[in-house]
């Protein structure tokens, strides 16, 4: 009987020690040679471009003229609210502009405005230039920016979901640290993102966090509506399966050992 259960005991330490064995340190760290990188030349700054469906809340101000640049700010009114005193009140927010298939928008006056390509400064530039001298004595000050711009995040996060992104731009890094960062079990090295073009061209393409040369990846940088999934490495495919075999296990050999049990206290 005492054989039995040593028997037993070391089915299930050997059952424990499979089920968490863990990946290999090294398939860790993030930028593991980044003392083989020349950072001084990343001088460029990324801004990101416009692209079809893309929404955008344009304002104008003009501090000598305020009421004639009122015209180029569309506002619309929410639904009635009540306060405090139980009375009805509005509020009014920017319209956003919808870029349509052909990458353009309607601006007030200026009319049909073609924006995909643009980044937010050459589309602010752009407005004030084509509305000083005309429209307005003096060089507006114009603001974009993108209401919708988001990233999803799947896979081996702890956090998946949908992140809204403030400015416009959001690197890999960050957009992973906003999900709460890998999980033990994600595949450093393999990190899908799939992209759509302005055209609706759909890629995928692969990049290696472990590899410090990810920086000057064109996918380093994050676009609006990325979809950046991290796949489960292998040692969680196994531990999926032996979840429900240890179960099936150790329901088996608490079967033997009842019924070795009650046979020896039976034939003793």
């Amino acid at each position: 009987m005492k054989k039995l259960f040593n028997l037993a005991s070391l089915v299930a330490v050997l059952t424990l020690m499979l089920a968490s064995s863990c990946t290999s340190y090294k398939n860790v760290p993030y930028m593991q040679n980044s003392d083989s990188i020349n950072v001084s030349t990343l001088s460029s700054l990324y801004d990101a471009k416009i692209m079809p469906k893309d929404q955008l809340t344009i304002t104008v101000n003009c501090p000598e003229d305020p009421n004639a640049a009122k015209i180029f700010n569309l506002v619309t009114q929410t639904n009635d609210q009540r306060t405090s005193n139980n009375a009805l009140s509005t509020q009014q927010v920017l319209q956003t502009y919808l870029v349509n298939n052909e990458g353009d928008i309607e601006f007030p006056i200026l009319g049909k405005m073609h924006v995909a390509g643009m980044t937010k400064s050459e589309l602010e530039n752009h407005i004030a230039t084509s509305l000083t001298g005309t429209y307005l004595t003096k060089r507006p000050i114009v603001l974009v920016n993108m209401a919708n711009f988001h990233v999803s995040i799947a896979g081996e996060v702890k956090n998946p979901g949908v992140y809204t992104v403030s400015g416009g731009k959001i690197n890999i890094l960050e957009a992973l640290a906003k999900a709460g960062d890998l999980t033990i079990y994600g595949q450093r090295e393999n990190v899908k993102i799939i992209r759509e073009d302005a055209n609706g061209q759909k890629t995928i393409h692969e990049v290696n966090l472990n590899d410090a040369r990810i920086i000057n990846s064109p996918y380093y940088q994050l676009q609006q509506n990325d979809y950046v999934y991290v796949t489960p490495n292998k040692t969680k495919a196994k531990n999926s399966g032996i979840g429900s075999e240890t179960s099936l296990w150790f329901t088996s050999i608490s079967i033997v050992i009842s019924l070795a049990s009650l046979m020896y206290n039976i034939f003793k």
